[in-house]
């Protein structure tokens, strides 16, 4: 049932209601007038018919009055044209008798209903009688003003009751036909006030059909029409929602498409996991290298962590939660057939528009072929040096031969030992020393052994080492250490050839004496030595040969000591990096990685 038939139902009830209860009150009233009426004019023809009957008998007149009337005429005259009245009676109040009119036998029939009336200057009394079936009301005037009469009059309810039906049923009529007509009258007006909410109602199903152009028609200025100018701006700006949501979710849907093509087609294993660890989707590459199928490993935690690097993977992944960025991880992780696989790992977390992390992005990259790679390279580096350094040795071994040779033919041929030649032939075979010496080094294998050491330390006592040669040469080591802790694991041997190295070529680069500037940084996670001359400097293209077998600006030198000083600061993980400007100095700065939590030894 629509609202409109509600709610016409509902005032049309309330109508019915109204009208009943008008009805039942119009209905009392009407008998309680018809009542009041009637005994009002009761009163009126008892006192018109006293004062004629008064006018009727002056005393002293021996005739009647001019204008009277015979009270039996006036009695006859008021029953024609009162037809309910049925008797009228005029008593003696002293005898008793009956003056005028009919005998009323109804006097000693009255028995119910008697009605005192208030109204004192008028003694009139109703009262209710019966003869046989017919109910009948009698009204009994007995004046106090020294009256000599009582008037009786007798009426038939029955024709009075018939007069108040008639009434009550051009009552009943004019309800109805006013019913009816409020019916229509509130039904058109409901349908009236109903027409905005048909249109809101119409314009609320297009809304959820996800229509919005057409907005609905405003014809009032009333609640009604306030909500339809609400709906319609409602309306207007679900539209643009709408429009960019439809935007959104067609960049949604195609980065989803574009990421998941992406990871699919990805030659590194990629799986995402939620913040405990357990696995929500994997690639292709993730089930090709390690062996699960989706199906199987969606859900599990860790799958492919080794038990030994569980607490690792852990670390990581709580690093990631206090908001830290971790560098690709080299480790190894395990396949379903139980094979250690070294991957390269980065890790990342994925993140809500809130900035809450709900899962993690994990990229696992085959490090198999890479390290074969990196081992066919070094083995080829390691060809390419020593044909390097065999073709080094052979020419720089080839000249002093030669000299050797020459003077050994001179000293032949002339029979007698020339101490000129044989101090050069000496000065010769040092040198072939120095480069076989230099030689066997580099290309020994040396047994090493890596302790905790602080590098202030180990530093320092290469300054004491060659405190006298600085001197000699006019030389002054200007130092600037840190206090904080610079422990490294190193072989200290070794380090100490690297730092000794890096001070001779300091001091031959100053044949006229200067300062030598050295310091001991912690920077971070590492920390780092710096060794600076004020010496020639190195021309820039000459820079990135420093370290090739052989090459050097010194007249004396091999260039192998540069190379070994590089081998063994890769060998500790370190870098060394060369920088010259010529006629203003050199600066080498080496960097080695700090050890955490040790003690220098």
């Amino acid at each position: 049932m629509s609202i409109k038939s509600k709610l016409s139902i509902v005032i049309t009830l309330m109508l019915v209601s109204v009208l009943l209860l008008y009805h039942l009150l119009s209905e009392y009233s009407m008998v309680q007038g018809v009542r009041n009426i009637l005994l009002e004019s009761m009163k009126s023809i008892s006192v018109q018919l006293m004062d004629s009957i008064a006018e009727y008998e002056k005393p002293g007149a021996d005739d009647q009055p001019a204008g009277s009337e015979h009270p039996e005429k006036m009695i006859a005259i008021l029953q024609k044209f009162h037809p309910a009245i049925v008797a009228v009676s005029v008593y003696d109040r002293e005898t008793g008798q009956l003056r005028y009119g009919s005998e009323s036998r109804h006097l000693n029939a009255i028995n119910v209903g008697r009605i005192p009336q208030a109204d004192s200057s008028h003694p009139f009394r109703l009262m209710e009688a019966k003869d046989d079936d017919k109910r009948l009301y009698m009204t009994l005037y007995e004046p106090n003003d020294g009256s000599s009469y009582d008037i009786a009059i007798v009426y038939d309810q029955s024709i009075i009751k018939s007069i108040v039906s008639v009434k009550r049923d051009y009552t009943l009529l004019y309800s109805v036909f006013f019913m009816i007509a409020a019916i229509v009258l509130v039904y058109w007006l409901v349908g009236v006030m109903m027409r905005p909410l048909k249109d809101i109602l119409w314009k609320v199903n297009e809304v959820s059909s996800v229509r919005f152009q057409k907005p609905i028609q405003i014809r009032g200025k009333d609640e009604f029409g306030l909500l339809a100018l609400k709906i319609n701006a409602m309306s207007q700006n679900l539209s643009i929602y709408m429009n960019k949501l439809r935007r959104a979710f067609e960049e949604n849907r195609n980065m989803k498409e574009y990421l998941e093509s992406f990871i699919n087609n990805s030659n590194d294993a990629i799986h995402l996991m939620d913040v405990d660890g357990k696995v929500i989707q994997v690639n292709r590459a993730f089930e090709q290298l390690f062996g699960y199928e989706q199906s199987v490993v969606l859900g599990t935690v860790h799958p492919t962590i080794p038990e030994s690097k569980i607490k690792e993977i852990r670390h990581m992944l709580e690093q990631l939660k206090k908001g830290k960025k971790l560098p690709a991880h080299e480790t190894v992780r395990e396949t379903l057939g139980g094979e250690m696989i070294p991957v390269s790992v980065t890790l990342s977390p994925i993140r809500e528009t809130d900035g809450r992390i709900t899962g993690f992005a994990s990229i696992c990259r085959d490090m198999r072929t890479r390290n074969r790679m990196e081992e066919l390279l070094r083995r080829s580096e390691k060809l390419t040096t020593v044909g390097q350094l065999a073709a080094g040795v052979a020419h720089e071994i080839r000249n002093p031969l030669t000299t050797l040779r020459g003077f050994l033919q001179l000293q032949q041929q002339s029979g007698s030992l020339n101490q000129s030649h044989v101090k050069l032939m000496l000065s010769e075979l040092d040198r072939i020393n120095l480069i076989v010496g230099e030689f066997l080094i580099l290309a020994k294998p040396q047994a090493t052994k890596f302790v905790a050491k602080d590098v202030r330390n180990v530093l320092q006592d290469v300054l004491v080492f060659l405190d006298s040669e600085a001197h000699l040469h006019n030389i002054v080591f200007r130092q600037v250490f840190t206090e904080e802790d610079c422990s490294i694991s190193c072989e200290e041997n070794q380090l100490k050839q690297v730092f000794i190295n890096l001070l001779k070529n300091a001091i031959e680069a100053m044949p006229g004496g200067g300062v030598v500037h050295i310091s001991v940084q912690r920077k971070g996670g590492s920390v780092a030595i710096s060794i600076t001359d004020e010496g020639i400097g190195i021309p820039e293209d000459m820079i990135s040969k420093i370290g090739d077998p052989f090459f050097t600006a010194k007249e004396t030198g091999t260039g192998l000591g540069i190379m070994v000083s590089q081998r063994i600061i890769n060998s500790h993980q370190g870098t060394m990096d060369i920088q010259s400007q010529v006629n203003i100095g050199t600066s080498v700065k080496v960097t080695l990685p700090a050890l955490r939590d040790a003690v220098a030894g």
